[in-house]
């Protein structure tokens, strides 16, 4: 009885100490009135006063002190067993100083609190232990009724985290809620039980518990759910599993979660959509499939009209990782640039948002390659052109990706990029970041685009030599330098060619001297294989482009007289003549183009026609390519004005039968040519008699100044692909 009767005042004590609080003022010596801070404002139901008394006896007062030290100690650490109404003596002289009892008040409580905290914890985890196998019945009996009742019981036990510790210790218990959400049609007890899942899924022991009881096929039912509470706790649930469960992923998969996933992007709930995207993301990083399944339940689209109506920044970098996770995607990249994905990226590329403006950056950079006839892009090309100012390498890799492939046989965005000052923005970024090869490569490429085949093209080769980068431009034709900017560089150099007013320019920088060894370098690598079915690669680069190239930038600035002269001087002669006999129609077109050019000077024709080259020229008239056949005979007319009556008729008649056979009066016009300034027509691209058709890849056409690379299907722009 005594001992009950102990018991029962001991309960009386807990439950009093959970009910007091205690601020950092004792108020044991100070006299501050001790008040809670709950929400119901009340006061503690003991109260005592402290005095200090004054008298002028000292050994009075130590007596006095000494007879009340145990009730000040007590006041201070046990304040609830003081006698309401009972005057405490201070000790404390000067209140800017703590007593002893008072610095010890604060630390005391704290302790007493944490042994009432363990004393609960405890509880609750033996209450919880000892109606487990009880309710594991209650959840697996027929009436769903009593399955309710039970689900309310558990579900308030998984709040405590002592009682949900205990529960998910339990295989049993867990398979028995799962079962219970499977098979209720109550919404009350499916509420219950995904509540119950929810909260085991802050644990590690409850995820893994969850995924042993097969709970993941049942989430993904609820995903289904008409009940708002019910969607939230199985999506948040799932977003738990698929973070920090092993496997997790591909239940979900096998389980059809993202069938069920996708589309939920069409509820309006901000954060649920947040969650519904990260878990999108989850399940398609590095899962070519998972993105298939996205694409095939209109995911893009539902994606973009997050990105285009949302304000919420959490929900709109959720959204943007999924889109650049998918942008990868040979099959996703088309239908989220027809969704109008490129327009809805563009308009948080000025946000105060540097994650979203990142993930936004790099989604439409591996975009931008299927969008180069994508309309109403004025305002993203001008916001691309400001980024370009910005000292972020990440910022300008992307920025100047996006304009080169933008820019790419799409005359409208060359000229909008043109008289938006682009030209001096890209040289300046190439300046700034001459030694990141991802950022220069992109910039040189967008310079070569704006340089030719649109209205603003001459624009654009002036104001390339106005803002001093020329020397810029011609350091780059030469190694260290990657294969892939040497390419550009080269064709970017006989885009600015072709203004007279650069020829001077390029010739002072030393253009010539570096295109000439760069020819010869290319040449001998390519001559190494020693067939024609083998090709030279460095860095992703045919030597054949090289070679190409080089010989195409020189015959364009061979039409300055002074520039030719160089050329000659270089000995470069019987290189363009042994050209003339490659397997690469192209090479032999550029190389008949630029001997053509280098004609028009006597003793230069002298040597062309001392190198042999009548005969390979000979053969080359009856080339099915137009271009090839018109600069071989403008060459062989050229050097054969010297030669002997009987020579010339010869050179005529096999032009006559052969080349002009079917069209007599063209002779006259060639001949007419070749007398008169020696310029043969400008191709519309720059390097082909006639032109080809856009979109034709590299290898079946010459080193384009304004065509992209081709690239292998799911390939990004430049040789850096994004990694997911």
């Amino acid at each position: 009885m005594a001992m009950q009767m102990g018991d029962a005042e001991g309960m009386v004590k807990v439950a009093e100490w959970q009910q007091t609080y205690y601020s950092s003022d004792s108020g044991i010596q100070s006299g501050a009135t001790t008040v809670r801070t709950d929400d119901d404002g009340g006061q503690f139901g003991k109260q005592y006063t402290i005095t200090t008394t004054v008298t002028a006896d000292p050994t009075e007062l130590e007596s006095q002190y000494t007879m009340t030290r145990a009730q000040r100690v007590r006041a201070a650490m046990f304040p609830e067993t003081v006698a309401e109404g009972t005057a405490i003596l201070s000790t404390q002289t000067d209140p800017a100083h703590m007593t002893n009892v008072q610095k010890l008040a604060e630390p005391s409580q704290l302790l007493k609190a944490a042994i009432v905290h363990l004393i609960n914890y405890q509880d609750d985890a033996e209450l919880a232990t000892r109606a487990v196998p009880e309710l594991t019945k209650l959840l697996n009996d027929d009436d769903q009724m009593v399955v309710n009742k039970a689900a309310l019981i558990v579900n308030q036990l998984t709040r405590k985290e002592a009682s949900r510790r205990a529960l998910m210790q339990s295989p049993q218990m867990v398979a028995a809620v799962v079962r219970a959400m499977q098979n209720t049609s109550d919404m009350e007890t499916a509420r219950a039980t995904a509540s119950i899942l929810h909260n085991l899924s802050h644990q590690r022991e409850g995820l893994l518990a969850i995924f042993k009881s097969g709970g993941i096929p049942a989430l993904v039912r609820m995903l289904s759910s008409p009940m708002e509470s019910v969607l939230f706790y199985a999506i948040t649930t799932l977003h738990n599993l698929l973070l920090h469960q092993e496997g997790a992923k591909m239940a979900v998969r096998l389980a059809d979660g993202l069938q069920r996933m996708v589309p939920l992007l069409k509820k309006s709930n901000p954060k649920f959509l947040a969650i519904t995207t990260d878990c999108l993301q989850l399940l398609s990083y590095g899962n070519q499939e998972s993105k298939l399944i996205i694409l095939a339940n209109s995911g893009p689209e539902g994606l973009v009209h997050i990105m285009r109506n949302y304000t919420y920044e959490k929900l709109l970098w959720t959204t943007s990782r999924v889109l650049k996770v998918l942008s990868v995607c040979p099959s996703n990249k088309p239908a989220i640039v027809d969704a109008g994905g490129m327009q809805a990226l563009g308009k948080h590329l000025n946000g105060s948002s540097q994650r979203l403006m990142q993930n936004c950056l790099w989604t439409l950079r591996n975009l931008s390659d299927a969008a180069t006839k994508q309309e109403g892009l004025d305002s993203l090309l001008i916001d691309l052109v400001g980024l370009l100012s910005s000292d972020d390498m990440h910022m300008l890799t992307c920025a100047t990706g996006v304009l080169s492939n933008l820019t790419c046989n799409n005359a409208r965005n060359k000229s909008l990029v043109v008289q938006g000052n682009g030209v001096e923005a890209l040289i300046h970024a190439i300046l700034r970041a001459s030694e990141k090869e991802d950022v220069v490569e992109p910039a040189v490429c967008a310079l070569r685009h704006l340089t030719s085949r649109h209205p603003d093209a001459e624009l654009a080769q002036n104001a390339v030599r106005q803002h001093y980068g020329i020397p810029a431009i011609v350091k780059l034709l030469a190694q260290p330098y990657y294969w892939p900017i040497i390419k550009a560089a080269v064709g970017l150099v006989r885009n600015l060619a072709l203004c007279p007013a650069n020829q001077g320019p390029l010739r002072d920088a030393g253009a010539i001297q570096r295109l000439v060894n760069l020819l010869l370098k290319a040449h001998q690598d390519a001559q190494k294989h020693g067939s024609a079915t083998q090709q030279t690669y460095q860095d992703g680069v045919r030597m054949e482009e090289i070679v190409e190239g080089c010989t195409g930038a020189l015959h364009i600035l061979a039409r300055d007289p002074n520039n030719a002269a160089e050329i000659a001087s270089m000995e470069t002669i019987p290189l363009f003549v042994q050209l003339l006999y490659s397997p690469v129609d192209n090479v032999k077109r550029v190389a008949a183009g630029v001997l053509c050019e280098l004609a028009l000077d006597k003793r230069s024709a002298e040597q062309i026609d001392a190198e042999g080259a009548s005969a390979p020229l000979m053969e080359l008239l009856h080339s099915s390519n137009e271009g090839i056949a018109t600069y071989a005979a403008a060459v062989l007319f050229r050097i054969s004005e010297d030669k002997t009556a009987d020579y010339r008729k010869r050179v005529s008649v096999e032009l006559t039968h052969s080349l002009f056979k079917h069209d007599p009066a063209a002779w006259d016009m060639a001949h007419k040519t070749a007398q008169m300034s020696g310029y043969a027509a400008d191709e519309v691209d720059g390097y082909g008699y006639g032109g080809y058709p856009e979109g034709m890849p590299m290898n079946d056409m010459p080193m384009d100044g304004d065509m992209a690379d081709d690239y292998e299907p799911g390939m990004h722009p430049y040789p850096y692909p994004y990694q997911q």
